[in-house]
């Protein structure tokens, strides 16, 4: 079985804090798993969720082989880059923390895109710390992708990828995911929407082990009332849905917005397809953001993360919650079969 890479997130956040937890609560399921990050770091959060007891050990590894022939509740590290020897404050935007965070992405990306790695689970990233180390990417998905279609020899626009959320009740995959409301709206094209349900039912067919039932949200108010209400179900959702039905997709809709998830929910649907951003999102984290997994889909790996951000605010107090880190670590070993 090959290892699960953590990368450590953004060490000014609650990524260190949540690793450490999550190895003192269930090193079970963390079994081959190895951090990705910073020995510094990474000692800072198994101190600050030790509750006044001594630490959980830490051992440096240089091979991903090594994780899994260490003794449990023992984090085992890969160091990225040259030790620091002091963290970047809690709590606060750097470029050190950006860029430390960056190159354990870039590192664990390219070791599963050679297939040394099952999977990654990333702790989450600060997109101003990454704007601050002169990253060129804004997060997780766009530096993914690049390294991704790099490592393919393609231009980045033939690696589309999509970002699924999910729980246990729940999964929603989005046409578009980091725009404006204006500008999430001219993204619904026919293109747009085709590539979604494709990348769609390839992922969840192997995760599933038969083509997903996938319902499909329309973008206007009744799923746009056969017209009345807007035309873009009629003149692009519709034809989008009818050609990979053509292609013997399972596909559903499209329905209103206001009523698909709930019936998904129910388990008529094993995915909804949602047109932009919030409309995909509010319903997974209203039943909870401790249980949400970001899933990357369309990548050449399998990537999941935790449905939450760096938590600055709380950062270096031992009072974040592991769940969400932990429920992506399940994520990635069902989609990898690790």
């Amino acid at each position: 079985m090959k290892p699960i890479a953590v990368t450590l997130g953004d060490p000014a956040g609650i990524g260190p804090e949540i690793i450490a937890k999550a190895w003192l609560q269930e090193p079970g399921l963390l079994r081959g798993c190895f951090v990705v990050g910073d020995l510094a770091c990474l000692r800072r959060g198994t101190a600050a969720v030790a509750g006044g007891l001594p630490p959980l050990a830490i051992a440096d590894i240089e091979a991903t082989g090594e994780a899994a022939r260490l003794p449990p509740r023992c984090i085992p590290l890969l160091q990225v880059g040259e030790r620091l020897g002091e963290p970047p404050p809690v709590g606060r935007v750097s470029a050190a923390a950006g860029a430390l965070a960056a190159e354990a992405v870039t590192w664990a990306a390219r070791a599963a895109l050679r297939g040394e790695v099952a999977a990654l689970v990333t702790a989450p990233l600060h997109k101003e710390a990454l704007a601050a180390a002169g990253v060129p990417f804004p997060g997780h998905t766009e530096l993914l992708q690049a390294e991704a279609a790099r490592h393919a020899g393609v231009a980045v626009e033939q690696m589309p990828v999509r970002m699924m959320l999910a729980n246990e009740e729940l999964r929603t995959v989005l046409v578009s995911i980091h725009l404006s409301l204006r500008q999430a709206l001219d993204a619904v094209t026919y293109g747009q929407v085709l590539e979604t349900l494709r990348i769609t039912d390839r992922t969840l067919a192997r995760a599933l082990g038969r083509r997903p039932r996938i319902a499909v949200a329309g973008l206007n108010p009744h799923a746009g009332e056969g017209g009345l209400f807007g035309r873009e179900e009629l003149d692009v959702i519709v034809p989008a849905m009818q050609a990979g039905e053509r292609e013997g997709l399972d596909l559903h809709g499209p329905f209103a917005p206001d009523t698909v998830f709930m019936r998904a929910r129910r388990g008529e649907f094993d995915v909804v397809v949602a047109m932009y951003h919030d409309q995909g999102l509010i319903p997974v984290k209203y039943l909870g953001v401790e249980q949400g997994v970001n899933v990357t889909l369309g990548l050449p790996l399998v990537r999941t993360s935790p449905d939450h951000g760096t938590a600055f605010d709380i950062a270096g107090t031992g009072r974040a919650d592991p769940a969400s880190l932990l429920a992506a670590v399940r994520m990635a070993r069902r989609l990898a079969g690790a």
